[in-house]
């Protein structure tokens, strides 16, 4: 089955794709992190000009990603491995081309507190100077997330507290997942039939998946 897990930058998915691969009560399970599937040249990808005239790729638009190639990925991955994780802004977007148990998180976190893990993380850790980092928020992130990112928590399964210990998340999800029989429908292969009924409903490229009802967990 697929796992996605979505929110944006600073949210903590990347660690709760790890709490998750951790807890998983089938193996293998495979982890994709949206991070590793952005277009690395111009002719593919927004590109924007930084203040010294230099593109840059701007991550916070999908159309920056190979969602191509992700997809094709996962796929590969789904034939060998009883669990696929993929983590990233965009995570929801990703498309299969076959039908399978899928399970989407949109991982919820305030503005405020993702800024500061950003600063924490990129800034403090990794010596990125603080003045770009806040200028590029203020003038673009920030409306990006609210564009591209923000919408997507109505077309997920469930919603989680970015904020709340990874470990306690990730037992939420699978329980979830248990919950809903998502787990015996990929054991057998085939779609639901039996009560607690998940919804048969189309991926972003209108194919149908094997879904669970939404739910909220705070």
């Amino acid at each position: 089955m697929l796992v996605t897990l979505t929110g944006g930058a600073g949210a903590g998915k990347t660690t709760l794709a790890t709490a998750l691969a951790a807890t998983a009560s089938r193996a293998p399970v495979r982890v994709f992190h949206g991070d590793d599937y952005y277009f690395g040249t111009p002719e593919r990808g927004v590109w924007m000009p930084d203040e010294a005239g230099v593109p840059r790729l701007d991550v916070g638009d999908p159309r920056s990603m190979d969602l191509g190639r992700l997809g094709h990925d996962v796929d590969a991955a789904l034939t060998a491995a009883s669990v696929v994780i993929v983590d990233g802004l965009f995570a929801r977007r990703v498309i299969l081309t076959a039908p399978c148990p899928r399970f989407d998180v949109f991982v919820d976190l305030p503005a405020d507190l993702r800024l500061a893990r950003k600063i924490q993380r990129k800034c403090l850790r990794d010596g990125f100077p603080l003045d770009v980092l806040l200028r590029n928020y203020l003038n673009h992130r920030r409306t990006a997330h609210e564009k591209y990112v923000e919408p997507v928590r109505h077309d997920c399964d469930l919603i989680v507290d970015g904020g709340a210990a990874a470990d306690v998340l990730a037992r939420r999800i699978w329980t979830e997942v248990t919950g809903k029989g998502l787990t015996r429908h990929a054991d057998s292969g085939q779609q639901p039939g039996t009560a607690p009924q998940p919804e048969a409903c189309a991926a972003p490229d209108g194919r149908q998946v094997v879904r669970a009802p939404r739910t909220t967990a705070r």
